[in-house]
């Protein structure tokens, strides 16, 4: 059930990070709270980073800088594509990775598939300025289900496959999404210059471990992986994003090449990307490159990650 929420006094908002650090963010007001099935989305209007949404607890998506996310998840990887017809986006229920994949002019299809389809209904009726219209596309197929049922199932090939799932939580439905066999039946789904990029998690040095480990896991499905990171102002720590591909490998397409394709194969504004910052964000530091070539770990069924929650 869906309500609108009376305007109370500010407060502050408390987003847990770890057992060691939480993030406050300053509510002016609550705009509407709905429970689903699967989850709690809030709609808030923030201090600093003006309208929020919110799921169980965690900020998803803010107004003032969801571009950047973004922009970051979905363009790095459908332009290291030679020519991008067929997407999936495995979540992305705000419609924003969608709105980004369908400025992309050489795309047929794109198949966005959510397990909780009240959020979808939610996020298109809330928050228009996020999805702008982009689930109308005739081009976007939206589905309602459980991911790795769907991936197993389909008969459908993808030229890249878009991965903005939650992070992996005890009793959430996203755990099994992030292991070596879920990773090599995506492998399968790909086309032959498929590329698949992954929301990979904060790339903050307390945080790191997720985006550690599915490093270490894709690296035993994909010959070819690269992990880039953008700071994102509201989540408060750099996050971190993980392409990985059979053959293209996108640090070696230059500033040059990436301004020269999104002239030619993207209709509509970019704010946060182009090639300066594609250059920019492949620049891993030293101390996190010696985390990432000493996790030996790799997630799968038997030995499951879970996020803290």
């Amino acid at each position: 059930m869906t309500k609108k929420i009376k305007n109370k006094k500010m407060y502050w908002f408390t987003e847990k990070f770890s057992e060691g650090e939480e993030h406050k963010h300053l509510i002016v007001k609550d705009i509407v709270e709905k429970r689903t099935k699967f989850q709690t989305a809030l709609i808030a209007d923030t201090y600093s980073f003006g309208r929020c949404l919110i799921l169980d607890g965690e900020v998803q998506s803010a107004e003032a800088d969801e571009y950047i996310y973004h922009e970051a998840l979905v363009h790095p990887a459908m332009l290291t594509h030679p020519h991008p017809e067929k997407v999936l986006i495995m979540g992305g229920g705000e419609g924003a990775t969608l709105r980004e994949v369908l400025k992309h002019k050489s795309v047929k299809e794109v198949f966005m598939l959510d397990i909780d389809g009240e959020v979808v209904d939610f996020c298109k009726k809330y928050l228009y300025s996020w999805h702008k219209g982009s689930f109308s596309d005739s081009r976007a197929k939206i589905i309602v289900g459980d991911a790795k049922k769907y991936i197993i199932e389909t008969k459908e090939k993808f030229d890249v496959i878009i991965s903005d799932l939650p992070c992996p939580i005890k009793k959430g439905p996203a755990c099994l999404l992030y292991t070596k066999e879920f990773y090599k039946i995506v492998a399968g789904k790909l086309k032959a210059k498929g590329i698949f990029v992954i929301q990979s998690g904060s790339m903050s040095s307390t945080q790191i471990e997720l985006c550690s480990l599915i490093y270490s896991t894709v690296k035993k499905v994909f010959p070819v992986r690269k992990i880039y990171s953008q700071f994102i102002p509201s989540f408060d720590v750099p996050w971190a994003f993980i392409i990985v591909t059979r053959k293209n490998d996108p640090e070696k397409i230059s500033m040059i090449e990436i301004d020269k394709r999104i002239k030619n194969r993207i209709k509509g504004e970019l704010k946060f990307y182009d090639g300066y910052t594609h250059a920019g964000i492949f620049n891993i530091s030293k101390n996190l490159r010696n985390i990432f070539n000493k996790q030996k770990r790799v997630i799968c069924k038997k030995k499951l990650f879970f996020f803290y929650k």
